[in-house]
């Protein structure tokens, strides 16, 4: 009987490890199906973002190409602007030196008469003025005009200045002091560009150079934020020269 019991012990506990193993070998199965499918789900997870990241990544590129074309167009288009106004201001800086030159010339041509004095006649105290060389006069006047024509505006600016305070009565003071506001204009003085136009028109009100300096006047008051007085002063190019150049600038300014 001793013998029947032990064997009937290691009977049940064979059966009990047996049992306990079937579970384990479903439960690792399960498991292992499990971890399969969420593997699984992750992996489609992970593809799904992935191309969605590609696709915006790929729309971000595609942006990132039209903003540049796009910049490149606008530095292009500013660059082909920034030429042509250089072009202009030149073929305009070239056109007023070029007509300044003929004007003076004509001038040049008819000098004011001398005057006249009689023979015995014996110098007062002081001495009567010396007048200046003409030709050295013409120098320094070539000297500041070809420095504007180069387009070094100060040194242009300089040059005037000095040739309107060393030969206030020479015939070409009018045309320097002319220059000298059209330079303080290009220095964006438009202060001193006007101060300097106001002596031309006020000193040689007909000199071929005031209604010009008019017109840049008005330019100037018009930058100024004065719209008033440029009207103003446009409508008496308009009526003090109705004839000139400037009259018809005038009017095309005053239409707009």
């Amino acid at each position: 009987m001793p013998a029947l019991r032990v064997g009937w012990k290691v009977t049940r506990l064979a059966l009990l490890f047996a049992l306990l193993g079937a579970h384990q070998a479903q439960a690792a199965l399960f498991d292992d199906d499990e971890a399969r499918r969420q593997i699984k789900d992750l992996a489609i997870q992970s593809n799904e973002r992935i191309e969605t990241l590609s696709k915006a990544q790929f729309d971000l590129v595609n942006q990132i190409q039209a903003l540049r074309e796009e910049n490149a167009k606008l530095r292009g288009q500013v660059e082909t602007l920034s030429y042509e106004l250089e072009s202009a201001k030149k073929r305009q800086q070239d056109f007023y030196v070029d007509l300044d030159g003929r004007l003076r010339k004509i001038e040049m041509q008819t000098p004011p008469p001398a005057e006249a004095k009689p023979a015995d006649e014996v110098p007062a105290d002081p001495p009567p003025k010396i007048a200046s060389d003409p030709a050295v006069e013409a120098r320094a006047y070539e000297t500041a005009l070809n420095y504007f024509k180069a387009n070094k505006i100060k040194e242009a600016a300089s040059a005037f200045e000095l040739f309107v305070k060393t030969y206030p009565d020479s015939t070409l003071t009018p045309n320097a002091q002319y220059w000298l506001g059209n330079a303080n204009y290009a220095l964006h003085d438009c202060k001193k560009a006007i101060d300097a136009h106001k002596v031309v028109i006020s000193r040689w009100p007909q000199h071929a150079k005031a209604p010009d300096s008019m017109i840049n006047i008005a330019t100037c008051q018009q930058e100024l934020g004065d719209a008033k007085a440029a009207k103003a002063m446009l409508e008496t190019v308009l009526i003090k020269y109705p004839d000139s150049s400037a009259a018809a600038t005038a009017k095309q300014r005053l239409k707009k």
